[in-house]
């Protein structure tokens, strides 16, 4: 619910000029989310949106500016000299790396922001990722075996 709300609010705020939580909050209501000003206020925080200057003087919701290029090439070098395989089990990612890489691969990962990921957790050489449901964790297997 909360991943489909976010996408719900970048997708807003890209198409109208939102500069209120109360605006974004009114939006939202019209697509059929049923949320709070708080939730709104979280969102804002937890999406780092910022508030940028128009051409004409007004304000804006934007989302912050993706990785850039560089640090997303060390990230999947970082993946291609760690990961061993990487497998789906239902909603889950097993990803085994070279023993001590677990770690590095998973903030890595963690860094890249893959849609559909909830959460990670890495041992000495094995990762567990959380998916959404599993048609994403099998397509993220897929992403990552790119990167091999």
């Amino acid at each position: 619910m909360k991943l489909n709300r976010h996408q719900k609010i970048l997708e807003l705020i890209k198409l109208y000029p939102i500069n209120t939580q109360e605006e974004l909050l009114d939006k939202l209501r019209a697509e059929g989310y049923s949320v709070t000003q708080s939730t709104v206020s979280r969102d804002i925080k937890s999406l780092r949106l910022q508030k940028s200057l128009l051409g004409d003087g007004k304000y804006r919701y934007i989302a912050p500016e993706s990785k850039l290029p560089e640090m997303k090439s060390s990230f999947s070098g970082i993946l291609s000299n760690s990961v061993v395989s990487a497998e789906a089990a239902v909603n889950l990612v097993v990803v085994k790396t070279y023993s001590g890489m677990a770690s590095a691969a998973c903030a890595a990962i963690d860094s890249m922001e893959f849609a559909g990921v909830v959460g990670s957790l890495a041992g000495d050489d094995t990762i567990f990722i959380a998916c959404v449901d599993n048609a994403t964790a099998s397509d993220f297997v897929l992403k990552l075996n790119k990167f091999l």
